[in-house]
């Protein structure tokens, strides 16, 4: 059952992802040569606990962090700890913050100083096909509107969407029906309708779409070592048009 939202709990959502929102942007600014990734997990889940909230992913399903944090070929799921940012690496940060019964749940890649212009147009491609496979996010259309729209401007580019992993409804529990893959054809899955709210989140390799999971159970690296780069945001469709629950102006 795919649940649906009314104008009240929308308004709860916005909160939920403002606050994800903030925790994300600290998060960035922080982001130099020399931090640890647990430095940033610690101002994460600190925004986070001060704006009287929780951090979503903290004890889910066992995950030891506040947020992933996955550099360069990790695509999702990065445990944060001792590993040390580099000039020219990419960082992926996926944050959720769960507030009066409701989650955000955003991510966003950040280039450290200078990177090789490769990256560069890898983090600026995901992000342009977020914003392409929402453009499609309208009641009436179906979730493979999104997936195709995302999918077209990812290999339009010469990039790949892995598949294994998928976007997905958010509300009440940070992971919901339906699923929304990156990639699908035009006209097919679910139907979407006002009230649905769903994470959009691309996640684009250099290389194939293939991926694996490291012996630490969580964190998933390109299967052929190539670079990686995630975006996301929560959004709820609406009459009027879609509204982006985790940006923050």
């Amino acid at each position: 059952m795919i649940p649906v939202k009314n104008a009240d709990q929308i308004k709860l959502m916005r909160e939920a992802g403002r606050i994800t929102g903030e925790a994300l942007v600290l998060a960035g600014e922080a982001i130099k040569p020399g931090v640890t990734t647990k430095h940033i997990d610690t101002i994460i889940r600190h925004h986070i606990e001060r704006c009287g909230a929780k951090p979503s992913f903290l004890g889910y399903g066992g995950f030891p962090g506040s947020a992933c944090i996955s550099i360069n070929d990790q695509v999702i799921h990065g445990i944060p700890g001792s590993r040390v940012i580099e000039e020219g690496d990419i960082v992926k940060i996926d944050v959720g913050a769960f507030y009066r019964g409701f989650n955000g749940d955003s991510a966003n890649t950040f280039p450290v100083g200078r990177v090789s212009a490769e990256a560069q147009k890898l983090i600026d491609v995901t992000a342009e096909s977020f914003w392409k496979g929402i453009a499609e996010a309208k009641p009436g259309n179906r979730v493979g509107d999104i997936g195709y729209a995302i999918q077209s401007h990812v290999e339009a580019n010469g990039f790949s969407v892995v598949r294994r992993y998928v976007g997905h409804g958010v509300g009440e529990e940070l992971h919901e029906s339906p699923e929304v893959p990156n990639f699908g054809t035009k006209g097919r899955g679910v139907r979407l309708c006002s009230g649905m709210t769903i994470a959009v989140e691309p996640m684009v390799n250099v290389g194939r779409p293939d991926v694996r999971e490291l012996k630490d159970k969580w964190t998933v690296v390109t299967a052929d070592g190539t670079l990686s780069a995630h975006y996301e945001h929560s959004i709820a469709i609406t009459d009027d048009g879609v509204i982006v629950l985790t940006k923050v102006n």
